[in-house]
């Protein structure tokens, strides 16, 4: 049941977000729920299921959910920890040579996803083990890039938007990760990063009915410098003390 009311939902903000504009400095924007959305879809199968934790990140990385549809999507942990081994990529005219999306074939690998997945497959072995208790979601399913001095791209997280176009962005991916949390019941958010943690305090405090723990860990991104040293078990440790992890 979860699985077709998520399916609802996420088809619903694919199609709301696709609707919105983005002015500079925004040079290109994905939206894998369209091309990759067979991904996303087969990973929907994990979401059965009252969930004790929820982990929420911000959006896309270029070479993670960009590239498969899966939240945090690092091509070697959807294939080899999620046992997801084929992936249907719509062809689109979004794509810009210098960021393609390949799926699985694609040979770069996500670190933030690498080290998320890595750290729940140590801790718990399979991906069902996993989740039975957890989820993983991004707030917001879209990728922005925009044009480096050197004329290559960077990415711009949501924070980075135009004001208003943030605000409009925002108002949908709130209302979203509400009903999404409401069908999933955890008893624990777990924002990946203080953009994230930001984004469920906002979206989550009044709107449930109840309320759940709102909680963050350190981003696992190596451009944050604390992440580079012991993450893993530095976050196994504090999910633990936090009551999140039994």
């Amino acid at each position: 049941m979860n699985n077709l009311l998520l399916t609802k939902i996420y088809q619903r903000l694919c199609d709301e977000v696709d609707r919105l504009g983005f002015s500079w400095p925004v040079s290109f924007t994905y939206n894998p729920l369209r091309y990759a959305w067979d991904g996303f879809a087969q990973y929907m199968r994990y979401s059965e299921g009252k969930k004790r934790a929820v982990f929420l990140g911000i959006n896309p990385g270029p070479w993670g959910m960009t590239q498969t549809g899966v939240p945090f999507g690092e091509v070697n942990a959807v294939r080899e920890f999620l046992g997801i081994t084929k992936i249907n990529i719509i062809p689109s005219d979004e794509f810009h040579v210098s960021r393609p999306v390949k799926g699985l074939a694609c040979e770069r690998s996500e670190v933030s996803g690498k080290r998320l997945w890595g750290l729940f497959r140590e801790r718990f072995g399979t991906a069902e083990e996993f989740f039975k208790d957890n989820f993983v979601l991004n707030y917001c399913p879209l990728l922005f890039t925009a044009k480096n001095e050197k004329g290559g791209f960077r990415n711009l997280t949501p924070d980075k938007l135009v004001p208003s176009e943030r605000q409009a962005l925002c108002e949908i991916c709130d209302e979203a990760l509400a009903e999404a949390v409401k069908i999933l019941r955890p008893e624990f958010v777990v924002g990946v990063g203080n953009f994230a943690y930001s984004c469920a305090e906002s979206a989550l405090r009044f709107s449930l009915g109840y309320t759940p723990v709102i909680t963050k860990i350190l981003h696992p991104s190596p451009a944050n410098p604390l992440a580079n040293k012991n993450w893993a078990e530095n976050t196994a440790q504090q999910l633990t003390e936090e009551g999140v992890w039994q």
